[in-house]
């Protein structure tokens, strides 16, 4: 069994003007190889808005892939490669940045002006330094689209994004072996599994309050486990919501600045500068 190295409260931050859940990075771990940063944004939308005056405007990314969870409401992501896609609660956002892309993330039209509630997870997920430089891609990803395990008892749902849970398969294919889970649990429900230890894990409690692997966790805790074991085991003592992220570490030194994740210094100058030069992509919106 994994032992728990660390449980840890997340911490708010203020990301222009939108106040956040950050678990990662915290004051214990700047990041977790693979894993660079976890954001949850849970609101309600106030409404009376243009959707131009919501969410994050056109702004680039290079070197990894920035990954976004909707639990409520919905996201539309437009983007210099020409997709433009909405995908609303229980799907998935993931994109590759690769080489260079600029993006958009805003609240579908109707949930800006009508307002509503509004909930997502952006992770950011490493890549090594031989793919930095490839094509980006864009994946939607709906919830109908995702394979999906339910528990005999109906108290556990399990949707997988990437890699394997059981006999289910994720549909998106990463450079580096890279589990992710999306997890709801009713009160009592169960759930056992196996991680290869020489993954670094963690697992992040949106909502609700469960025993992991004997250690009580609640709200916001951000679970951080030992390579240490194989198995996990989630007992919910309420209706509790979690996301698990697994990966094998990529083992490579980390430079980032902003919206870029590179190996060197030299990298990153090169990355500002071609996003001043527009090289990586140019987005107008059409509103």
């Amino acid at each position: 069994m994994k032992t728990i190295r660390k449980i840890i409260k997340s911490q708010k931050v203020n990301m222009g003007g939108i106040l956040l859940d950050q678990p990662l990075p915290n004051d214990s771990i700047d990041q977790l190889d693979p894993f660079l940063l976890i954001h949850h944004w849970n609101d309600r939308l106030k409404g009376n808005q243009k959707q131009n005056e919501a969410g994050v405007g056109p702004h680039s990314h290079r070197g990894f892939s920035p990954v976004t969870l909707i639990f409520k409401g919905g996201v539309h992501h437009r983007d210099s490669r020409g997709n433009n896609s909405i995908v609303t609660e229980g799907g998935t956002q993931w994109m590759f940045a690769g080489l260079g892309i600029t993006h958009s993330e805003r609240p579908y039209k109707e949930l800006a002006e009508q307002g509503g509630e509004f909930e997502i997870i952006q992770f950011w997920v490493n890549v090594p330094a031989k793919n930095k430089m490839e094509q980006p891609f864009y994946k939607p990803i709906t919830k109908e689209e995702t394979p999906t395990y339910v528990s005999d008892d109906k108290k556990v749902l399990v949707r997988i994004i990437s890699g394997k849970f059981g006999d289910l398969k994720g549909i998106v294919e990463t450079f580096t072996p890279v589990t992710v889970l999306r997890m709801n649990f009713e009160k009592d429900g169960e759930l056992a599994f196996d991680i290869p230890s020489t993954r670094n894990t963690l697992i992040y409690i949106l909502d609700g309050h469960a025993v992991l692997n004997n250690e009580e966790v609640t709200s916001k805790d951000l679970v951080w486990f030992n390579n240490d074991g194989d198995e996990i085991k989630i007992k919910s003592n309420q209706t509790t919501r979690a996301i698990l992220l697994s990966g094998e570490p990529i083992g490579e030194e980390v430079v980032s600045y902003g919206p870029f994740v590179m190996n060197t210094h030299t990298e990153i100058m090169e990355a500002l500068r071609d996003a001043q030069m527009g090289k990586m992509g140019v987005l107008i919106e059409e509103f």
